[in-house]
This record gives structure tokens, C-alpha cells and sequence, in this order.
């Protein structure tokens, strides 16, 4: 694949690491936002490899990690109503509620399906008239513009049994509650560079100058992660606190205003709760008012549902970059990819399915 190979260089890796080495002089601890890049560090061993006292702290940038248990339960429930057809993405599927999962409950005969798009629930709702279709709509920014265009297609076709159960968070409210907590080792962070490519790196200004944090937008591949490191490592050795864009090939400063102006007009910002975090203040989206009708919340009255976190998960510590999945004592052991007893060890973006497929133990993990 073109402009692939190219960031997994291990030449270019070694003379990154090389620079690094010859940068740093004191110790720092940055803070990697995506669960996609944790994955990568962890994967390659990138994290391992760094100069001594560079610490990568893995932040809470998984989608279905934070998605809040009370998001689940009701999902569950709602799709166990007779002639609802729950649509979602797979990796929804075996995330934990707080009795069971989705996949479970499709076995069970529940009508839970796979989609690859939004806009295959709204096709799976026209060709459905008969049943409730809701779709699962979570994730950061990058997937808030192709969910904002199903609920306006479905508003063009005139469609009554289309609903989302929506449970969009934001990135920017995260970083400032990490770095209001007076425990947070964190000080600089590489930003995501596939939510950036949809809202710019604007936004992020702000928090860059108030906590005189440098925040690097980088990709995914090996060598943008390296560079990502160390343009930030050499904000900090200088005493410079700016956003910079190592991401240059994919985002500009403004985004993708079109994008943009699709998440404007269908939602609006609102608290949002982060499983294993807590509510948020105006970090989430909901559906703006003219839209309230494809709010599945509200077309569907689930009373009584208690969610409750298994006591073993430390879901929220791993998530907010406090511990490590090894410092777990599930971990490997009652809690594996087969058998989670949280979202972490079973996304593909999450911290604990990282460390696990990368054979960390306690024993090996430095990072």
C-alpha cells in the first residue's frame, strides 16, 4: 500500500530514537490520547524503546472503552424489545454491560446486527418498515460527521422507525479534566490525528497555552508516533507549550468544515458520562432539538435499569492513564480478550487488549 511502508522505516526509527536520545535531558511523561496509537507503541514495542525517563501515559481515547455502562444496558434492553433491530459496529458487541453483552443476547435471539456504516441502519430501517430500527451510535468527533448525515437522510426519507442511541464524547473536555486533576503526571500530549482531520487543532489552542502543556497532532504509523514524541519532547526542552501538527498529510488547522457544519446541525453539545470516568460537563453530543424525534433515549421509556462495574475492573484508572492493565489483578487471568470484565480488554483501540496481545506482563511492561 502506498505511504504505508514508508512510516514503519526501522532505519528512520533508529535515527528518531537516536535524536530522542540526544534531546531528552530530564525526564517526561507524555500522554498518548488514541487507543489506535497505544496500540501501536504497544504492538511495535515503541514505548520500551524509548530513552530512559520518557514515559508514554495511555489516555482515555478508545470510543467503546468510555462508552458508559448505562449507554449499554439500555442498548441491551432496547433490543430486547420485540421488533426492534439493534444495529451496531462489531466491536460493541462483546463489550460488558453489566449482566451480559450484545453478542450474548443475540444468541439468545435478540435482533442485534452488524453494520460497517451509519448509513446501513437507515437502508436496514426503509427496508424494515415493520420494525424499530436503533442504531449505536458512539465515538469521538471522527465518527460524529457520518452519523449526523444518517439522521439527516433518514429526516429526507421521511423515516418514523429510525432512531440512534447516541453516545458521542469529545476529546478537548477529557484533556482539561485530566489536567485539572492535581494527581496528573501528564505533561504534553500527542492529540489524534483522525479527529483533528475532522475538527482542525483550533480548539486545542487554548488548552495548550492555559496549562502550558505542548500537544503534538500525530498519525498512527511507527514513525509518526516517533516524530510525534519527539516534537513534543523538544516543546518541553525548550520551554515551549504550542500545538504543532506532525500529522501534516491529513489535517489542516480549520478540519473539514463541511464535517463540521453536519455535526453543528444535527447535534449539540451536552454532559456526557465516561464509563470508568464519571460525567463530564459539555463533553459529549446529543441530539439538536429539530432531531429529538431520532433519539432512541427518548422513543423508548427502559425503566429500572441499575448498571452496575464489576468490582474487579480498574477500568477507570487505566483509562485516565493512573495504572497500567499489568498492575490489574484480573488481568490475563479472569479478565482476557475470551473473557473481559471490561471495555478495555476487548476493543481493538483498548489499553488492556493492547498489552495483552502484545504479551505484557507485570514482570516485562516498563512503560
Amino acid at each position: 500500500m502506498k505511504y504505508l511502508e514508508e512510516y514503519r522505516d526501522p532505519v528512520l526509527a533508529r535515527h528518531l530514537l537516536d535524536e530522542l536520545r540526544a534531546l531528552a535531558t530530564r525526564p517526561w511523561r507524555i500522554m498518548e490520547v488514541c487507543g489506535g496509537q497505544t496500540h501501536t507503541l504497544v504492538r511495535q514495542g515503541i514505548d520500551e524503546l524509548l530513552p530512559a525517563g520518557i514515559r508514554m501515559i495511555h489516555g482515555p481515547g478508545c470510543p467503546v472503552c468510555v462508552t458508559p455502562l448505562e449507554t449499554l444496558d439500555r442498548a441491551m434492553a432496547v433490543a430486547a424489545l420485540p421488533g426492534v433491530i439493534l444495529a451496531s459496529f462489531g466491536d460493541m458487541l462483546r463489550v460488558p454491560g453489566t449482566h451480559t453483552d450484545l453478542l450474548s443476547l443475540r444468541a439468545r435471539g435478540a435482533d442485534v446486527r452488524v453494520v460497517y456504516a451509519p448509513m446501513d441502519a437507515v437502508r436496514l430501517a426503509a427496508g424494515h418498515p415493520d420494525h424499530e430500527v436503533v442504531f449505536l451510535a458512539v465515538g469521538f468527533e471522527t465518527t460524529a460527521p457520518a452519523n449526523a448525515m444518517a439522521v439527516l437522510h433518514a429526516a429526507h426519507l421521511g423515516l418514523t422507525n429510525f432512531s440512534v442511541l447516541v453516545s458521542h464524547v469529545l476529546v478537548p473536555p477529557a484533556m482539561t479534566a485530566l489536567l485539572d486533576d492535581p494527581d496528573c503526571e501528564v505533561q504534553a500530549f500527542l492529540a489524534a490525528g483522525h479527529v483533528c482531520a475532522v475538527m482542525g487543532w483550533r480548539e486545542y489552542e487554548p488548552i495548550a497555552a492555559r496549562y502550558r502543556v505542548p500537544i503534538v497532532v500525530t498519525g498512527f504509523e511507527p514513525l509518526d508516533l516517533l516524530e510525534g514524541i519527539r516534537m513534543a519532547v523538544a516543546q518541553l526542552e525548550a520551554g515551549r507549550h504550542e500545538v504543532e501538527n506532525q500529522y501534516a498529510r491529513a489535517v489542516r488547522r480549520a478540519g473539514n468544515t463541511a464535517a463540521q457544519d453536519a455535526i453543528r446541525r444535527v447535534f449539540r453539545v451536552a454532559d456526557r458520562a465516561w464509563r470508568g470516568i464519571g460525567a463530564l460537563p459539555a463533553s459529549g453530543l446529543e441530539l439538536a432539538g429539530e432531531y429529538a424525534r431520532f433519539d432512541a433515549a427518548r422513543r423508548f421509556d427502559v425503566a429500572g435499569l441499575r448498571p452496575v462495574e464489576d468490582p474487579e475492573c480498574i477500568a477507570g484508572a487505566i483509562l485516565t492513564g493512573a495504572r497500567l492493565p499489568t498492575d490489574c489483578a484480573a488481568y490475563g487471568t479472569r479478565c482476557t480478550p475470551r473473557h473481559p470484565l471490561g471495555a478495555p480488554m476487548v476493543s481493538s483501540e483498548g489499553t488492556c487488549a493492547a498489552f495483552h496481545a502484545a504479551g505484557r506482563t507485570a514482570s516485562r511492561s516498563t512503560s
